[in-house]
């Protein structure tokens, strides 16, 4: 992946992710992803966690793998819907914003605490459980992964 790939990977997050909420949302689901870039228990680049997940192979092309519906690690990303951005000016808003934060012109500060797992906060998946809560933005719960 190249750089401006990351980018939009990023971009791509913050717009399924939090496009509606304000910029300590967009702030802190990336503060997620790129603290799965740099936690060992996950992939290290910002588009491999993005796009974590299983995956098969496609029965036309074997050398073609498609993400399993309803199990990556973000689930815009592998929710059957189409990822094309529909407004396009909130997009634009995140793309900046990304590359702002990826290019270091900003001073990136981790409002979650180092955490690597939210959901909204209006389900309680079972790993919930297992992670230390660590704050709550707008309509997202954050928790730490501890390591053992």
């Amino acid at each position: 992946y190249s750089d401006e790939e990351h980018v939009r990977c990023l971009a791509m997050n913050m717009y399924h992710e939090a496009r509606n909420q304000g910029t300590a949302g967009k702030l802190a689901v990336s503060s997620v992803v790129l603290n799965r870039v740099n936690d060992d228990r996950f992939p290290n680049s910002v588009c491999e966690v993005v796009m974590q997940g299983p995956t098969r192979k496609s029965w036309k092309d074997p050398t073609i793998s498609y993400p399993i519906k309803n199990r990556c690690q973000f689930s815009w990303y592998c929710d059957g819907l189409s990822d094309k951005p529909k407004n396009t000016e909130a997009y634009k808003k995140v793309l900046d914003f990304s590359r702002l934060i990826m290019h270091n012109n900003i001073q990136f500060i981790d409002i979650t605490d180092g955490a690597t797992h939210y959901h909204a906060d209006y389900v309680k998946p079972d790993w919930a459980n297992t992670k230390i809560k660590t704050v709550e933005i707008q309509d997202h719960i954050f928790y730490r992964w501890e390591k053992k």
